[in-house]
């Protein structure tokens, strides 16, 4: 399974829109434009399908907890 794919599920699974993800990712200073969005969504035979790689997914992942969870507080032992 790539990282495309994996991408697709979860915007799937967890009901995202394009302007939600992107909004995700600057959670964690990643910008990226909705067209290049867009161009991970297509499928591998299009022409203007972009590899998904691993910085953004971890990207996306890191700012999905953001997301849901919210920042940590920074705890004092």
């Amino acid at each position: 399974m790539s990282n495309n794919d994996i991408l697709k599920k979860l915007r799937v699974a967890l009901k995202l829109r394009n302007d939600e993800i992107q909004h995700i990712l600057s959670l964690v200073d990643y910008k990226i434009s909705i067209s290049e969005l867009g161009a991970l969504f297509r499928s591998e035979d299009h022409p203007k399908y972009v590899k998904c790689g691993d910085q953004i997914l971890r990207n996306f992942l890191n700012g999905l907890i953001l997301y849901y969870r919210g920042p940590q507080d920074e705890r004092q032992s």
